[in-house]
């Protein structure tokens, strides 16, 4: 688990450096929530998908509200 943790940890690292590089000299903006919509969408895809669709048990396995994992599938049109 600790190393699925690490590798996550890593993607997200490598992913953002390449962002950087890739500017060219431009000024970053917004990366807080670029990153946070980036990995929010496909988080919720898959861990609806291991529960079935179940929203309740999505709720639980993420560790937020019910109404705030629908919020966030409103968000992300994802419902």
């Amino acid at each position: 688990m600790n190393q699925d943790r690490q590798d996550i940890t890593a993607c997200v690292q490598r992913a953002l450096e390449k962002y950087f590089r890739d500017l060219d000299g431009e000024k970053p903006v917004g990366v807080y929530d670029m990153v946070l919509k980036s990995v929010e969408k496909p988080m919720l895809e898959v861990v609806l998908k291991q529960c079935g669709g179940n929203q309740t048990l999505a709720a639980t396995m993420l560790g937020i509200n019910r109404n705030t994992l629908r919020k966030k599938l409103t968000e992300h049109q994802l419902l």
